[in-house]
């Protein structure tokens, strides 16, 4: 009788998938071996094999846990009853909230997935489109009357500029996290320059509300001022 997985076995692909996308964001995708990943790993390459075919296999499992997960985060918003500002604000919010734990694998998705093959990287931008979709939506909730179908997607795009590449010059343990900016790109989106408050300012930052009840508030208050 084949022999079953042992309590570890998902724990295991777990970890083997942070490293191999640590390697991947730092080293880039090409140059990376699957020696290195087993030796990052401390597992034997013969180990490493029987989790992971080959090396496509572990880009591909990075990018669609990846993407996966932040088009389940915004099809969880888009269901909700919360209104079309507030909607646009977690949806800004919980992104980067996902991004603040995946930069290595955000990375892998944002520069690597060009290696996959044609069917694979299909599927993979395939769910990218769906969250930018999704985001586009909400952005034309916020444009009644308008001609929105012209510019939804260039300005969720142009939203996704500045929220896709944070990874670049945000440092960790810098004066600025991921919680703290969720609100300023938000701000900055929805109301120009005057509209970003700085850290801290008018807003609950206690962990755990960030960017849910203290962004609807946010919102409300707003509309009264």
């Amino acid at each position: 009788m084949p022999r079953g997985r042992s309590a570890t076995y998902d724990d295991q692909r777990e970890l083997i998938l942070a490293r191999a996308a640590e390697l991947f964001a730092r080293r880039g995708y090409p140059a990376t071996s699957m020696n290195q990943v087993a030796e990052a790993c401390n597992l034997s390459k013969a180990t490493l094999y029987h989790y992971y075919k080959d090396k496509s296999s572990l880009l591909i499992s990075i990018a669609e846990t990846h993407v996966s997960r932040l088009a389940a985060l915004v099809a969880e918003e888009e269901a909700s009853t919360h209104t079309d500002e507030e909607r646009l604000r977690r949806f800004i919010y919980r992104i980067v909230e996902e991004y603040a734990g995946a930069q290595n694998a955000h990375r892998v998705l944002t520069d690597d997935v060009r290696f996959l093959e044609e069917e694979d990287r299909e599927r993979v931008l395939d769910q990218e489109r769906e969250v930018v979709a999704a985001f586009a939506r909400a952005v034309s909730a916020l444009r009644p009357g308008a001609p929105s179908d012209d510019l939804a997607k260039p300005l969720t795009m142009l939203l996704f500029g500045m929220i896709n590449w944070m990874f670049t010059w945000m440092k960790p343990g810098g004066r600025l996290d991921h919680a703290s900016i969720a609100p300023i790109v938000a701000d900055l989106f929805l109301g120009g320059i005057g509209a970003v408050k700085a850290p801290g300012e008018e807003r609950e930052r206690t962990a755990g509300r960030r960017g849910r009840e203290g962004f609807a508030e946010d919102a409300k208050g707003r509309k009264k001022g």
